[in-house]
């Protein structure tokens, strides 16, 4: 069998009875993050009514298929770009360090929508959201992702876009074969560049929706009997090879069926780009050990690796001047800077964009490549602070940050960020009932209900 046979095989035959406990378990976690931060960014993110703008405009607002947190209905095709939009949104949602992926926002949002399409029950739906980590993960890991970085991709975007296929595709019970052809449709579909951080550009949060409703469309193709191209993974023209100049096609299939990858997947206690998170950590902890106030901070340095690097501290110039919120962001120094002067980042820090305090202090805080910290990459996306105030200097290092597997929130901890996030869109006890039903999504008889129950109260949702 070739790689992608198997790899389709392997989707097509997924049952949730089969799967260990532990993965069903954290499925239900990674479904609730994902859902908090679509609820949320439906009301809060600043790209959200140029979105529904335009989906309206093109005509995916009718329909019954529905979006978190609104009242409206949409087309299957709309309700998966605008949901997988918005879970990314925030730049909270889930992460895979190795693979450099979020998994979660392309391939819930496809799952569910296709559940409308076809009366899926929660236990195929969630049988799908595993198919759909496992593809998208392991495609990541085959290219492997820091090679597709240096070329500009956006690996959630581009895997995401074969996640949400497989997802879908699960969902609907396509066969081996149909499977297949489905990936082979998501080849010319996977698309997503770095760009975005030329301007903080809003792209970032749209290339992951366009792959959530890409792999929604390749399934839904291959259903209708559309061929798709063959060995989508691995031919000569197919995914990796396109997309990387030396990959492993075998890596695909490293312990298929008897190692998750989705187990691999960390959550983010910030909502900032993730090679920032270490560097939080640290400032946090040498704020608090240390009673540091703002006006002591001589100077900071986050070291990092160079995918880090790329991300949060280049161009420097740029890093040290955030204009907007995916400039914040993506700005190590905003993030370290807001963690050292207020002892927290979260979604209101972002209202600290032009207050005077933090303006202060950005330009005594800097972003270097660390040959320690590159000695972690990809396994871990770890950071090193050093901190230099009242004429000492203070260094901690991050090898695995918050919410990292190893280090991954129980049930309590995320059930309190669900309600940090919907609670100020749906109100507390309505959030909660939401939490409820996504926590045992694997038990419902009807999946899509989870969607229509996470509508506001009232009428109209908010940020249309």
């Amino acid at each position: 069998m070739t790689v992608t046979a198997e790899l389709s095989a392997f989707v097509a035959g997924l049952q949730i009875e089969a799967l260990p406990p532990e993965v069903v378990a954290r499925t239900r976690l990674l479904v609730l993050d994902l859902v908090g931060n679509a609820v949320r960014a439906r009301q809060d993110a600043e790209s959200t009514p140029a979105l529904l703008a335009a989906v309206r405009a093109l005509g995916m607002a009718r329909g019954e298929a529905r979006v978190f947190a609104d009242t409206e209905g949409y087309s299957p095709a709309g309700a998966a770009l605008v949901n997988a939009t918005l879970g990314h949104s925030l730049d909270f949602d889930d992460t895979h360090a190795e693979a450099v992926l979020h998994p979660g926002a392309p391939v819930i949002p496809a799952a569910l929508a296709a559940a409308e399409m076809v009366g899926a029950s929660g236990a195929e739906v969630m049988a799908g959201i595993v198919a759909g980590y496992e593809v998208g993960l392991r495609l990541a890991l085959a290219l492997p992702a820091g090679a597709h970085y240096d070329r500009g991709f956006h690996p959630s975007a581009t895997c995401g876009a074969f996640g949400a296929a497989a997802a879908a595709a699960r969902v609907m019970r396509l066969d081996a074969d149909t499977v297949a052809s489905a990936l082979g449709i998501a080849l010319s579909q996977c698309a997503g560049s770095l760009q975005f951080l030329a301007n903080g550009a809003w792209t970032k949060r749209f290339q992951v929706g366009w792959a959530g409703m890409a792999g929604l469309t390749a399934a839904t193709l291959a259903r209708e009997g559309f061929k798709g191209a063959a060995e989508a993974v691995e031919g000569k023209h197919g995914f990796l090879n396109a997309y990387a100049p030396a990959p492993r096609a075998e890596r695909v299939l490293w312990d298929l069926g008897e190692v998750y990858e989705l187990m691999a997947t960390g959550v983010k206690p910030y909502p900032s780009c993730r090679w920032g998170h270490a560097g939080i950590d640290a400032a946090l902890a040498l704020r608090e050990e240390l009673g540091l106030r703002a006006e002591e901070i001589e100077s900071a340095t986050l070291g990092l690796s160079r995918a880090g690097l790329l991300l949060v501290g280049e161009p420097a110039a740029r890093k040290a001047d955030p204009r907007n919120v995916v400039d914040a962001q993506f700005s190590g120094p905003f993030v370290i800077a807001c963690a050292l002067a207020t002892g927290r980042m979260d979604w209101d820090s972002y209202r600290l964009l032009d207050d005077a305090g933090i303006r202060g202090l950005l330009p005594r805080i800097g972003c270097a490549h660390d040959d320690e910290i590159e000695a972690e990459f990809p396994m871990n996306m770890a950071g090193k602070l050093t901190l230099r105030a009242r004429g000492q200097t203070f260094v901690r290092t991050v090898v695995v940050p918050k919410g990292e597997p190893a280090n991954f929130p129980d049930e309590a901890e995320l059930r309190a960020k669900f309600a940090g996030l919907a609670d100020a869109v749906l109100g507390a006890g309505p959030a909660a009932a939401l939490a409820e039903e996504v926590l045992r999504l694997d038990r419902l008889n009807d999946a899509a209900g989870l969607l229509r129950r996470s509508a506001p109260a009232g009428g109209r949702s908010e940020a249309a």
